[in-house]
Order: C-alpha cells, then structure tokens, then sequence
C-alpha cells in the first residue's frame, strides 16, 4: 500500500540515501520520484535472492528511472556471503523451550525435526566448544553448547522460541572459520560487472586479504576492460572484523557499518560507540561509511517513523556516516517513497545542527601529501575564510570532490565531470552533487559554463563567490593543481 499522491517538493542534504531495491520498490515509476525528491543516491542490490536475469531486469529500471529524472544515481551489489543458518525444518518451524536440548547436525542432509536439525555450514561442528553460545534468528534464540560429538552439536536452550528454517547462526565473540567469498559470490560477482554497478559489498570480511581476493577476482572478469573497476565496500559485522578495522578499511573503497550480525557477535550495547569509532576511522583513513540495518524498520508498516528511529539516523548523520542505508523498508515495504523522504528530511535537519564532522582536519604530519589532497584541504580553508556559497571541483575521476568531502564542511559540493561512471560512483560520497560538463574545454569557457549551470539551479546569485579547483591543463585526467576564489558576475 502506498499514498495515491506523493509529495516531490526537493529536499536538500549532504548524507546520501542507499535504498534496497525489492518486489516493494523496483518499479521506473517510483523510483523516479525517490530521485526527484532528492532522497534517492543509491540503489542496494542484494544478491542473496534472485536470478542473474532478475538482477539485469532491476539494473535496467534502475537505469531508466534516473535517465527519466536526470540524475545520476550508483547500483550497490551486495553478495551474500557464506550462509551459516540451519536448514529446513519440517513443518517450517520448531517450538523450543528453555532447558530443552537440540541438536544441530552438520550431518544431516534431510528436514530437521526436535530430534536434530540441519546446518547449512557444515564446519560448525569444527568451530565450537563445550561452552560457547551460539544465537540464532538474529539473536532471538540462544544456545548454549554442552557438547561436540562428531557432526552433531549437542545444545541447551537458553529461552523459548519458534524456530524456522534457514534462519542465521551466530556465535558469541566471533570466530566462524567460513571464508568471506564463496562460489555463489564469484558467480554473482560476474553477473554484478556484468550490469554495470558501481560498488560491490563484500559480506562477513574478517581481513584485508578478503578485500585483495576480491579485488584480484574483479581484475579477472574485468581483464581487457577500459572500463571503471566498482568501489569495494566491506561490511563490518564480525569480531575479526573489528579488530583488524584498519586494514580493512584501506583496503577497501568505503565501509558498512552492518549493525545486525555485528550486533548478535559483540553485543547490542557495544554497537552504539563502535559505530561512531567506524565511522571516524572511515573518515580518517579517506574512506567514505554507510551505517545500515533497521534504521526506519517500522516503516515495513507504518507510514511515518518511530521517535528512535528518527533519533538513530539523525545520530548517524551527526557522527558523520557518508550514506543511510535502508533494507527491507523499501525492499518489501509497504511505504518505501515515505521512507526514504523521511530519511531526507531527517538528515537535512541533523545537518542543519552540525557544527562540524569527526572528520579530518588537515593534521596530516611531516609527511608531504598529494598535490590533490592539499588542493581540496586549501579549497576548504579559502571558502571557509572568503565566505564562499559552494565549491566547485572539475574532475575526472571524482577523486578531488571525494578528499574535499572528508572535511568538516556543510557547504555544497559540485562535483562537474565529462564520466558517467565518475558521476555514478560520486553518488556515494557525503555532500557531493555530481554533474555532467565537457571539461576538455578551454578553461574560460569551462568557468562560464559552470557559472551558468549554478544560476539556472538556483545554488548561486549574481556577486556570490565560489571556489573552484580544476586541472591547468584541462584535458589531462587527475591534474588537479589549480585553486580559483570567482565571483559570478
């Protein structure tokens, strides 16, 4: 059910909207108007469901959709990872009670009964201890392991629980010895280059070498390819994680924060202050955060939010999280235009607060760092100073409108390129509004043309001052060495 009229009155913000597309969501229509109204900056594509040609289908709407709004907006695939979940149970489900005992067989190939169920990962058995606690259906469900005989996990019942088939197994404190990639993940890792999307999400990563697997496994399909490589994204939702976050973190493109798996292996009241220790990290270390998991949950039914969960995307905003990420709300929701309009409205009065991000305040050291990177932190400093309405950065690659995005600013970026695939991949980063212009022009007709498109948008007015970086050579591709204060004249 969704309203028969919608409101498209756009909604300026910085923190970008990552939206997972879904039977609730995956119509030209409605995603169009999720771009018009400004919320929409990135479409989740979860790979844990759905056929090679279903993914096509969706990247084809996806596409049209934002050619029929005029935008650009990024594809986020997202694998699966391995599956550690119980099989199927006859009858769907299973009634436990506390102090009974169940017993999980690695073994069993058949529908599980009171008597034993299945396990999609065969390699718990090998994993576990007497003594160690394993929680199920995203926590819900807590067991306690007695014993380890062969195949079979012998367990005690900590609370009772309706269990059903497939659901997930965690264990208290980490350290599942499944790999971050399996053979599903390479599958539909062709099949995500294949539809052109722009980022890829790696699930349950534990090290940096997850990252470089990944990383060589895109090179692979990609050899002889001119074409952009996709952003890595790891997903932060394991102990291991945790503690190499570092690493993780510059070996990839970006981060998520994936507060549900997260939440079941080091505790639900750990999440909160790791979250704001991810996302300063991210920032940091130069790479941009996506903060997700039931961030609107109530939305699945309810047309407006709870008061907490306005709070919990507000909170991600102020501590500087890039993008919001929504899941089932507008996968397989009944509201998921109302929701991503809410999470518009809700970061663009957090933002309206924010005196400033945990982000990087050019303490870079004794080192000296790229000429791009003290362009961006000079563009920041100069606008800061002069009073400037935006900064305007002439790109190829979007790298220079990315560094001047890590710093505390709440002035808009524009980030103006000749790539679609540059336009595409900026969609990500926090306060960047990616545009489309030749930048092989001469470098006064560029400033002109930039100036002209800012006065139509309404971003600047005749006599406003605007900082502009760009290479002085404007056909080389990453030359940014130039700094300009202008005045739209």
């Amino acid at each position: 059910m969704t309203t028969s009229k919608r409101d498209l009155t756009r909604i300026r913000h910085n923190t970008k909207i990552v939206a997972t597309l879904g039977p609730g969501s995956n119509n030209v229509e409605l995603l169009e108007d999720m771009i018009r109204i400004g919320g929409l900056n990135v479409v989740r594509f979860n790979f844990s469901h759905g056929t090679p040609e279903f993914h096509r289908e969706n990247a084809e709407i996806v596409r049209e959709a934002a050619r029929r709004a005029g935008r650009e907006i990024a594809i986020l695939a997202d694998l699966q990872g391995p599956k550690i979940r119980v099989g199927k149970i006859a009858g769907g489900s299973i009634q436990l009670n506390q102090g009974e005992k169940l017993v999980l067989d690695a073994a069993l190939d058949g529908e599980g009964t009171r008597e034993a169920v299945g396990l999609d990962y065969r390699n718990l058995p090998d994993d576990v201890k007497a003594g160690d606690v394993l929680w199920l259906d995203d926590g819900l469900l807590t067991l306690t392991v007695d014993s380890v005989e062969g195949s079979r996990i012998i367990t005690t019942v900590e609370n009772s629980h309706v269990l059903k088939s497939n659901k997930g197994i965690n264990k208290r404190g980490g350290g599942l010895s499944a790999g971050a990639l399996t053979e599903k993940d390479f599958r539909d890792l062709k099949t995500a280059i294949a539809i052109g999307c722009d980022y890829l999400a790696v699930s349950f990563v534990k090290s940096a070498e997850d990252l470089h697997t990944a990383r060589a496994k895109v090179e692979e399909e990609m050899k002889g390819s001119s074409a952009v490589r996709p952003g890595l994204v790891s997903k932060i939702e394991r102990v291991e994680a945790i503690e190499n976050l570092d690493e993780i973190i510059l070996a990839s493109d970006g981060i998520m924060v994936a507060r549900g798996d997260l939440a079941v292996e080091v505790g639900h009241a750990a999440v909160p202050a790791l979250q704001k220790r991810m996302i300063r990290r991210a920032r940091e270390l130069r790479r941009f955060s996506i903060t997700a998991t039931q961030m609107m949950e109530s939305m699945i039914t309810n047309p407006v939010p709870t008061r907490a969960e306005v709070s919990d995307v507000a909170n991600a905003v102020l501590d500087g999280t890039d993008a919001v990420m929504c899941s089932a709300e507008t996968a397989v929701g009944a509201y998921p235009f109302e929701t991503v309009r809410q999470m518009a409205i809700i970061a663009a009065a957090a933002e309206a607060e924010q005196d400033s991000l945990n982000g990087v305040e050019d303490e870079y050291g004794e080192e000296p760092v790229s000429t791009n990177l003290a362009i961006a932190s000079g563009a920041v400093d100069i606008a800061r100073a002069v009073n400037a309405k935006a900064i305007v950065a002439l790109t190829e690659s979007g790298s220079t409108a990315f560094e001047v995005s890590r710093h505390s600013i709440q002035l808009p970026i524009y980030a103006l390129t000749p790539s679609v695939s540059a336009q595409r991949r900026m969609a990500m980063y926090r306060g960047v509004r990616p545009l489309m212009i030749a930048t092989s022009k001469d470098h006064e007709t560029a400033i002109n043309e930039v100036e002209a498109m800012l006065l139509e948008r309404g971003v600047l007015a005749k006599g406003d001052l605007f900082i502009m970086t760009s290479g002085s050579r404007m056909r080389e591709s990453g030359s940014t060495n130039m700094l300009q204060v202008l005045t739209v004249e």
